[in-house]
């Protein structure tokens, strides 16, 4: 958010009508980050350097299209990995000038302010080869926390279209999740 923009989100009388109640700004503020259930949404709301963030909570995780061969048959297959890591204890780190959240589980690099993920790259025919950083485009689903008053409130994203990280905001997903949390360990020690 620009400064003009937390200016204007500041001086505003109400919050606009399409967002919801975070929480407070200095609790959330003391916090650094908060997490909230939001029109079944799971959000992340983090202050960092002054300002206000939101994302949906889990990374948005690749979708993956594997190829094995067996018995001389190659089979393909499309699938979701298991479970988007959880932002909440992602680093703030800056990659190239910009601002990113570092997915715990899996390093990947989301910038704060578009939700792309970052990556980097040579080229081998560059010599000596110079790594470069890349963007594979827009990955994690942004929204906009707008401070009213001694509030915080998010918006939603509402573009159109899948962004990777809605995966994982369906109750479906958090069924399974919860599921694998409720099952017994398996007990692998023979007797």
């Amino acid at each position: 958010m620009s400064a003009e923009d937390k200016a204007e989100a500041s001086s505003s009388a109400s919050p606009p009508p399409s967002s919801y109640f975070i929480g407070k700004k200095d609790e959330i503020i003391e916090a650094g980050r908060v997490t909230k259930l939001v029109n079944n949404r799971e959000v992340l709301v983090l202050h960092h350097d002054g300002v206000f963030h939101a994302m949906d909570m889990r990374c948005y995780l690749p979708f993956i299209h594997l190829k094995y061969l067996t018995r001389g048959r190659c089979h393909t297959f499309n699938a979701f990995l298991d479970s988007g890591g959880i932002l909440f204890y992602g680093d703030i780190e800056e990659f190239n000038g910009r601002l990113c959240i570092v997915c715990p589980w899996h390093k990947y690099k989301i910038t704060l302010a578009e939700g792309e993920g970052l990556y980097q790259s040579v080229d081998p025919k560059e010599k000596p080869p110079k790594p470069r950083w890349r963007s594979k485009g827009v990955k994690q689903r942004i929204h906009r926390a707008i401070e009213v008053d001694d509030d915080i409130f998010v918006e939603f994203n509402d573009t159109p279209g899948p962004i990777e990280s809605d995966v994982y905001q369906t109750e479906s997903f958090r069924a399974r999740a919860r599921a694998k949390l409720e099952k017994p360990p398996v007990n692998t020690t023979k007797k």
